[in-house]
C-alpha cells in the first residue's frame, strides 16, 4: 500500500494510510458504478490490500501490543478474531461474479467488518500503542510492517497461521505463490496494477 514518505513515520503512520486506502476503495465499489469486470477487480485489489495489511500486523504489530498493554493478549486476540471473520469473507468474496446478488451481499459484510476494526484500531489500539511504546520502536515497526506487506500473500489463506512464529515463517512462500498465481491470472493486486491494467 503506502511506502513510508518519511524516516519519521511511524507504524501507526502507515497502517492509518492503508485504512483510507481500503475505504476509498470501498467507496468506489458501493458506488456500483463501472463494469463488472472493473468491480472484480476493484474487489481483488481491496482483498489483497486488506489480506497484506492483516498480515503484517500480526507478524508486528499484535505481539508489540502483547509485549506493552497489561491487557495485550486479549486485545491481540480480538483483533486477530476479527481478522479471521473478514478473511472468511473475502475467501468467500473472491469466488463470486459481480453480477451475482451475493457479491454485494458479502462486499457489504466485509466493509462493516473492516470498519468496525478500523474504529476500534484507530481509536483504541493505536493510541495506546503510540502512549506505551518509543518513537524509536515505532518507526522501526513501520520498516517491518512495509517490508512484510511486499512479501505477504495478497490472498485470503483462512486456514494459514496468524501468530508467530509460524505465520513469519510461511506468509512469504505463500505470498511467493500468490504473486505468481496474480500474474498468470493478471489480478490486480493494487491500484497501480489496476490503472496499468486500464491503459
Amino acid at each position: 500500500m503506502t511506502d513510508p514518505q518519511s524516516r519519521d513515520q511511524d507504524v501507526v503512520d502507515v497502517l492509518t494510510a492503508d485504512h483510507r486506502e481500503v475505504e476509498a476503495l470501498f467507496v468506489e465499489l458501493e458506488s456500483r458504478q463501472g463494469t463488472p469486470e472493473h468491480r472484480r477487480q476493484l474487489a481483488d485489489v481491496v482483498i489483497a490490500e486488506l489480506v497484506r495489511h492483516a498480515i503484517a500486523e500480526e507478524m508486528y504489530v499484535y505481539p508489540a501490543a502483547r509485549k506493552a498493554f497489561p491487557d495485550g493478549d486479549e486485545v491481540a486476540e480480538h483483533e486477530i478474531s476479527e481478522h479471521s471473520d473478514a478473511e472468511r469473507t473475502m475467501k468467500d468474496l473472491e469466488g463470486v461474479d459481480p453480477s451475482d446478488p451475493r457479491f454485494d451481499e458479502l462486499l457489504a459484510h466485509l466493509t462493516g467488518t473492516i470498519r468496525h476494526h478500523v474504529k476500534d484500531e484507530e481509536g483504541d489500539l493505536f493510541p495506546r500503542l503510540r502512549a506505551a511504546v518509543a518513537k524509536e520502536e515505532l518507526v522501526e515497526l513501520a520498516g517491518k510492517v512495509n517490508a512484510a506487506k511486499k512479501s505477504a500473500p495478497t490472498r485470503p489463506h483462512p486456514a494459514a497461521p496468524d501468530h508467530p512464529p509460524a505465520n513469519k515463517l510461511l506468509a512469504p512462500g505463500t505470498g511467493l505463490v500468490d504473486r505468481m498465481r496474480d500474474a498468470l491470472a493478471h489480478r490486480p493486486t493494487s491500484m497501480a496494477d489496476l490503472r496499468e491494467q486500464e491503459r
